[in-house]
């Protein structure tokens, strides 16, 4: 097992990278749609109508696979006050607990979500002319995402890679980071 999950962290780390990226840029382009219609509407006084709708489906994209980024890099808010005093047998017990609790939202999110796609997929959005359903392919991305991060976490705690965490002496590097090695 150790073997297979050496083999592949590259690749997880990859996927975390390229969910980073997609994320930013979906960010950035966001900002320029807004900013675009904003002046269309002040400047030209002519609002481009696909700006409103087209903004909100980038935004669902970097919010998505950015929150599952997040997962990964343990980066969103806990209450981890009890890791500060257990034993580590407990603080492994509570986080396996954490970590199935995070699978099972994933899950939930790439099933629900997939019924909303399917649901939706025969609608149109008037003002972008793309199927209804692909608003909601963000929410199972990110869920997916969200499942294999946290699995990927898990097995690595059962084989024994590494600590989970700076209160057990391990700080990892982030996406975020090698993002920056690049360019450095």
């Amino acid at each position: 097992m150790k073997r297979f999950l050496v083999a592949i962290r590259p690749l997880v780390d990859r996927i975390a990278m390229l969910a980073l990226w997609i994320a930013g840029t979906g960010l950035v382009l966001m900002t320029a749609v807004v900013a675009y219609q904003v002046f269309g509407r002040y400047v030209l006084n002519r609002t481009p109508t696909w700006a409103e709708a087209g903004s909100i489906e980038l935004m669902s994209w970097f919010i998505f696979l950015g929150a599952a980024v997040g997962v990964r890099e343990r980066t969103h808010l806990g209450f981890d006050v009890l890791l500060y005093v257990l034993p580590k047998r407990f603080k492994i017990v509570l986080r396996m607990i954490s970590d199935l609790a995070v699978i099972a939202f994933g899950a939930g999110m790439v099933g629900f979500g997939l019924q909303l796609v399917i649901g939706t997929w025969s609608g149109t959005k008037p003002t972008l002319g793309i199927p209804a359903g692909m608003s909601y392919l963000p929410i199972v991305a990110g869920g997916s995402l969200v499942v294999l991060f946290t699995l990927y976490r898990i097995l690595e705690r059962l084989s024994g890679l590494r600590p989970d965490d700076i209160l057990d002496g391990y700080t990892h590097s982030t996406a975020a980071d090698d993002i920056s090695a690049t360019k450095a």
